[in-house]
């Protein structure tokens, strides 16, 4: 009886709205939704993004440019992405070597949609992705291709990181055009980052032998074109950050 008392006399945990979720506007009658309801759904809708813990510490005010121009406008066109959302809905591929901050930059910017907007978005790393759709064959594996592919095509912004990772099957070009085109014709916005250079595929022969595998090479020309339509190509060039880091120990 004394702990119910005892709950009943602590009072609401919001003084402004009394755990309504609704606050005055300061206009009559009129009501908005309460600072502690937007919070909470952010910590939820972020606790489901499926964001690895390696990268749980990633923003945009954090991301560094140390003077590199072309990181500079990466970050700017990030910032823009999350202002103009969801007015414009285009998605951004993010592309460059390794190390200079894609997943950073990427994570950082779903991060803020959920915080400022309340925008559900998720996390898959293309090679993980893959794998567990290989793995739902499996007839000792509870799960199915269609119920791993369901949240990747319904979700309102899919970060897709590291696209192009493994090298290509008819399996894994049918895989990327499913989920893409699923989602191109849904309307529905995604981010993607890339160590590939966005550049058309060159196809068999002796001259591909001696150069590097482009995006194109690695999903498929119909595909990447089709990424040109989703998405706006970011460009980010520079010395890996992990590189810069060891020399500077």
């Amino acid at each position: 009886m004394k702990t119910r008392l005892r709950q009943v006399e602590a009072g609401p945990d919001c003084p402004i709205c009394g755990d309504t979720g609704w606050s005055p506007t300061g206009d009559e009658g009129r009501v908005s939704r309460c600072k502690c309801f937007l919070n909470a759904r952010a910590s939820r809708l972020l606790e489901a993004a499926r964001i690895p813990p390696r990268y749980l510490n990633c923003e945009i005010a954090t991301y560094k440019v140390d003077g590199n121009s072309t990181l500079s406008a990466a970050r700017m066109a990030a910032e823009k992405f999350i202002e103009r959302y969801p007015l414009d809905k285009t998605g951004l591929l993010f592309e460059g070597s390794i190390g200079i901050g894609k997943t950073h930059l990427a994570v950082a910017t779903i991060k803020e949609l959920i915080r400022r907007k309340g925008i559900p978005c998720l996390f898959y790393e293309y090679r993980e992705l893959l794998k567990s759709i290989q793995n739902s064959y499996n007839s000792d594996v509870k799960t199915t291709e269609l119920a791993l592919l369901q949240p990747v095509f319904d979700t309102e912004v899919l970060l897709l990181d590291e696209l192009g990772a493994i090298k290509p099957t008819d399996w894994v070009w049918d895989t990327v055009s499913f989920i893409l085109n699923t989602r191109y014709n849904d309307n529905r916005t995604t981010l993607v980052t890339t160590n590939l250079s966005n550049e058309p595929a060159l196809g068999a022969g002796p001259r591909s032998v001696m150069r590097a595998d482009t995006l194109g090479d690695r999903i498929g020309e119909r595909m990447r074109s089709r990424l040109h339509e989703m998405c706006r190509i970011v460009r980010m060039e520079g010395q890996d950050f992990r590189q810069r880091y060891r020399s500077a120990r």
